[in-house]
């Protein structure tokens, strides 16, 4: 007679239904994952639509481990499936191995030191003209002013595109596409198109209608005649050539334009307005801010957009699927469960960052904080290509706003965090009101 081996148990978690843990996740991410740290430790089991069971890693060393282990076994291009939809099968995002290994190589060029320099020209300029149309007692949203700012810098040092009519085709279209990240919550069962009709039809019918544009646009560049000369990401993307003397085709060429949108154009604008959130509240920092804008060194400007993305990351887990069983903290952990290592909880931590919430630029004056400590673009071989990027639009945007305006809260309490589609956003989009013109 065969026996069959017991799975190994799962670390403990909250219980109850998963409609009530995705609740809690999606209106309170911050306490909720506070309170379930507290009470079961470093690694907890979480049941939650849609993704299943998961398990939840705030284990530092263990959290390394996963970012620099064998990828082989921490499959995150299988972790981020759900995204296909948007992005294509051939994103970046969705690879692992060899594939993902080969389309890293070659979207890793366009994104240095030398290209963001070039870049943060272009972020000025666009910065400029956002706030040119902020008038004194004006009240609106932050997050979809830095939407709007960051799209236009994606478009016009990523896609290369700068005619404003075209500029707003792209716009119309591809947010539209974006905003949609809803439908990722349909099941599989439900993905029928009914001529057009339902959300997975509509969706569908945006999404062609996006790629129209997006192909059109990889059509014109290959005929412009100064292809050779150009340093937009796209041009530079279409010379490049992998390790086989390959070029990109327009499918990978569009799914990596897609993923940049969503992984540059939303997450820097939500975490810009995390930034204001705190800024607006925070009058010492401002001064200090303003102080400095005038010298050429930039530290307590750095300091703040890193502080920034550690108190109010814009994306806690970047998931992992095993192929293995593998030991997470004396647990035994199956293969084909999704692990989180969760970025909200190392940064919480007080022996890493006493009083963690706290908006602290000063924390980050004497140093980089210790390796793997700060993770808002992951780590390992997954980190985000575009971080520098990111780092550098919101050190530009926010040295352009505290120089030329003065704000002040619409709302008495900083914005709550939410959970909406694939990233946390402040529940009101920071509300702000502009008080003076400074020049």
């Amino acid at each position: 007679m065969l026996l069959r081996s017991a799975t190994p148990p799962l670390p403990p978690g909250p219980r109850g239904p998963a409609t009530l843990t995705t609740l809690r996740l999606i209106e309170r991410p911050y306490e909720t994952l506070r309170g379930w740290r507290a009470r079961y430790g470093e690694v907890f089991t979480v049941r939650t639509l849609v993704f299943g069971t998961g398990v939840y890693v705030a284990d530092l060393d263990e959290i390394k481990g996963m970012f620099t282990g064998d990828q082989s076994t921490l499959r995150a291009g299988e972790a981020n499936a759900p995204l296909g939809p948007i992005l294509g099968d051939r994103s970046v995002l969705l690879l692992d191995g060899p594939e993902h290994l080969r389309q890293r190589r070659l979207l890793l060029p366009p994104f240095g030191g030398s290209a963001v320099r070039t870049f943060r020209e272009v972020i000025r300029e666009v910065a400029a003209a956002e706030i040119d149309r902020w008038r004194v007692g004006e009240t609106f949203r932050m997050r979809e002013r830095m939407r709007g700012l960051t799209f236009e810098v994606i478009v016009r040092a990523v896609f290369g595109v700068t005619e404003p009519a075209r500029v707003e085709r792209l716009r119309a279209a591809l947010v539209s596409v974006i905003d949609s990240q809803f439908v990722l919550l349909v099941p599989g069962a439900l993905r029928r198109e009914l001529g057009g009709h339902g959300p997975w039809g509509a969706f569908q019918r945006r999404r062609r209608a996006a790629d129209e544009l997006l192909y059109e646009e990889i059509d014109r560049r290959r005929e412009a005649p100064d292809l050779e000369e150009r340093t937009d990401v796209l041009s530079l993307l279409m010379r490049a050539r992998d390790e086989d003397g390959e070029r990109m085709s327009d499918a990978e060429l569009r799914d990596e334009l897609m993923t940049m949108l969503l992984a540059g154009h939303e997450t820097t604008a939500t975490s810009l307005a995390f930034a204001f959130d705190h800024l607006i509240r925070e009058p010492q920092v401002v001064s200090r801010l303003r102080d400095e804008a005038e010298g050429e060194d930039d530290s307590y400007l750095d300091a703040v957009v890193t502080e920034t993305l550690r108190i109010r990351p814009v994306i806690d887990a970047p998931e992992r699927t095993l192929t293995e069983p593998r030991e997470v903290s004396g647990w035994t952990l199956p293969a084909g469960i999704r692990v989180y290592p969760s970025i909200v909880l190392v940064h919480q931590r007080e022996d890493l960052y006493p009083e963690p919430e706290r908006f602290r630029p000063e924390r980050f004056l004497d140093g980089p904080a210790e390796s793997y400590s700060w993770l808002p673009f992951g780590g390992g071989i997954r980190r985000c290509i575009g971080a520098a990027l990111a780092q550098a639009e919101m050190a530009e945007v926010i040295r352009a706003v505290v120089s030329r305006v003065e704000l002040e809260p619409v709302r008495p309490e900083p914005d709550p965090v939410v959970v909406r589609g694939i990233t946390m956003v402040p529940r009101h989009g920071t509300e702000v009101r502009v008080a003076r013109v400074l020049t």
